[in-house]
């Protein structure tokens, strides 16, 4: 095989992944990335996280962060995908409180600090199966991923995670890749609701998980993404 011809297959195994490098305030996306985002080991290369046992479940993180945005309770918050979710397969959203006494740029979440606050999941089709096409999958080929703060989470700072887990190759288990990133906020016009349940990553998930597995045939009916259930706050 030439030279250019396998740079051309690196380029493009590159451009088929995807990080989220960039946080959505009030509809605006940062101009530059690694702003309220901290950098992720996947800065270069794109690739995702395939062992749920990795303490890169966390963030993927590879520096401190330097920014924390400030984030209206209740109001719509997103991450923008470089250069789209170019894989099918869920998008969840966590987010972990910072200890009042911790500095958020350097703070691990490690244990159960983490609470869903929200997802974008399968949506079957009219005849009730499941594909693998956008008509299935809201997230798919999307450049921007959204969703809504809780109304009731406490004012305070905190790290939101977003995740998207590539399914294309899950027929077995490890074969899911799982893009994930942290943002840094501080929540103000919060409430006094109790998040929950906290999970820990590594921890919440486990490779055999249904939703970290995808058979293309016989075609599916249902999915669930891994992890617990929304807080709705």
């Amino acid at each position: 095989m030439k030279p250019t011809t396998l740079l051309l297959l690196a380029a493009s195994g590159v451009e088929a992944h995807y990080r989220f490098s960039k946080l959505i305030v009030d509809g605006v996306p940062e101009t530059k990335e690694w702003g309220f985002v901290r950098q992720s080991k996947n800065y270069q290369s794109n690739a995702g996280v395939t062992d749920v046992n990795s303490a890169d479940m966390r963030c993927y993180q590879m520096r401190p962060g330097t920014t924390t945005a400030t984030v209206t309770a209740g109001s719509r918050l997103g991450f923008a995908a470089m250069s789209s979710v170019t894989h099918f397969g869920p998008v969840s959203f966590y987010m972990a409180r910072v200890p009042d006494s911790a500095n958020i740029n350097s703070w691990e979440p490690s244990g159960n600090v983490w609470f869903k606050v929200g997802e974008i999941s399968a949506q079957a089709g009219p005849d009730g199966k499941l594909g693998s096409s956008e008509a299935n999958w809201p997230a798919y080929n999307q450049k921007e991923v959204y969703f809504n703060v809780p109304k009731e989470v406490p004012n305070g700072k905190y790290l939101v995670r977003v995740e998207s887990i590539a399914l294309h190759q899950a027929q077995s288990a490890g074969g899911a890749q799982l893009y994930i990133n942290c943002a840094q906020v501080e929540i103000v016009g919060g409430g006094n609701g109790k998040p929950g349940p906290l999970v820990s990553f590594p921890g919440a998930y486990n490779g055999n998980d249904p939703g970290l597995v995808w058979s293309y045939y016989p075609i599916r009916t249902s999915y669930k993404a891994p992890g617990p259930a929304v807080w709705q706050g």
